[in-house]
């Protein structure tokens, strides 16, 4: 049975564009709160794979999305280094902040298994409850997001701790991002030895860097990591996702070699159009926005959105992930406008 959304990421074009949503199983899923609830925090969950697996199945149970992602999360990498990782209710991770390069002996050289194995056994759980035609999709935090919050302790809107960091000491910091791509390479191998059909590396903060600092923080490290991924287990197809970047999308796609590269909603269709898609499949960009928005609104972004990209090789997404009060009517109108496109 063919899975249309691997065959995109391959290098084919289907006619009515394969679905699927980034944080697909989440908060907007009254199955997921109850779920979230019963397991008592959010790495619970994560680390339960039991219940991990029920949390990525239920999106595909309720929409038949062509696409499944692990629920799981970028900071499993930063745990398994070592580095203490939290979760506080209506306020997101926590972490003890590696600060400096002296900090950077907290963390081990490799993953601790313990933490890991967890997740590979949920990729295996999920594998066997999907649907055939369903693609799995692994993931991990791109070396610079994943930074970013392990200096910082915690999210923030301009990634100051870590961006003087790098200004300050180039070559800490290049110490912190070579440990990641290793770990990184090692967990996505993980996912794809339990199961995964293909992986995504996501690169949140990618556009808050200068060209410079971009190539050298964004580019390489993402390229290291699909370059060791292709050499560990050939053939499996890379997505990048440099949200916030879509200005430098030439400079990733040329630079990462990836598959397939994601687009947030700030991108130039004309130029993704005569750049990149004659190079790579290309997923998104619906604002998150106008999802929760619905109504003609709604109806006229994804035609756009068909229009612009889908006479090529093209996974319909969003341009980030799904916002929690989004209705569930809004994305059942969205996936029937999707599946009546055909061209």
């Amino acid at each position: 049975m063919t899975k249309s959304l691997l065959s995109v990421l391959k290098g084919d074009r289907q006619p009515t564009p394969p679905i699927w949503m980034m944080r697909q199983a989440g908060r907007y899923l009254p199955e997921y709160r109850a779920l979230r609830a019963e397991a008592g925090s959010f790495l619970n969950l994560c680390f339960n794979p039991e219940k991990a697996a029920e949390v990525t199945l239920q999106p595909i149970r309720r929409f038949g999305f062509d696409g499944a992602i692990l629920f799981s999360d970028i900071l499993v990498v930063p745990h398994a280094l070592g580095q203490r990782v939290t979760f506080e209710a209506g306020e997101g991770p926590r972490l003890d902040p590696v600060a400096d390069r002296e900090a950077l002996k907290r963390l081990s050289d490799d993953l601790d298994g313990t933490i890991v194995e967890p997740v590979y056994e949920t990729v295996r759980q999920v594998k066997a409850g999907l649907p055939q035609d369903v693609t799995l999709l692994g993931f991990c935090g791109a070396p610079w997001t994943v930074a970013t919050y392990m200096i910082a302790g915690r999210g923030g809107e301009d990634q100051m701790a870590a961006r003087l960091f790098a200004y300050r000491d180039p070559a800490g910091f290049a110490l912190l991002i070579d440990r990641l791509v290793e770990a990184s390479i090692s967990y996505l191998v993980g996912q794809i030895r339990a199961g995964a059909d293909a992986v995504q590396i996501f690169d949140t903060w990618a556009g808050i860097l200068p060209a410079s600092e971009f190539a050298r923080w964004s580019v390489e490290p993402t390229a290291r990591i699909v370059a060791g991924v292709k050499r560990a287990v050939p053939g499996v197809p890379v997505i990048v996702f440099p949200k916030g970047a879509s200005f430098r999308l030439k400079l990733t796609v040329d630079g990462t070699q990836a598959d397939a590269v994601g687009l947030d909603w700030t991108a130039d269709a004309d130029f993704v159009r005569r750049e990149i898609q004659p190079k790579v499949a290309v997923q998104g960009n619906i604002d998150p926005l106008v999802l929760l928005a619905g109504g003609d609104a709604l109806e006229q972004a994804v035609d756009q959105a068909l229009s612009d990209y889908a006479g090529g090789r093209y996974v319909f997404n969003l341009g980030h992930g799904i916002l929690p009060p989004t209705p569930i009517a809004h994305v059942e109108q969205m996936i029937a406008r999707v599946r009546a496109w055909r061209s």
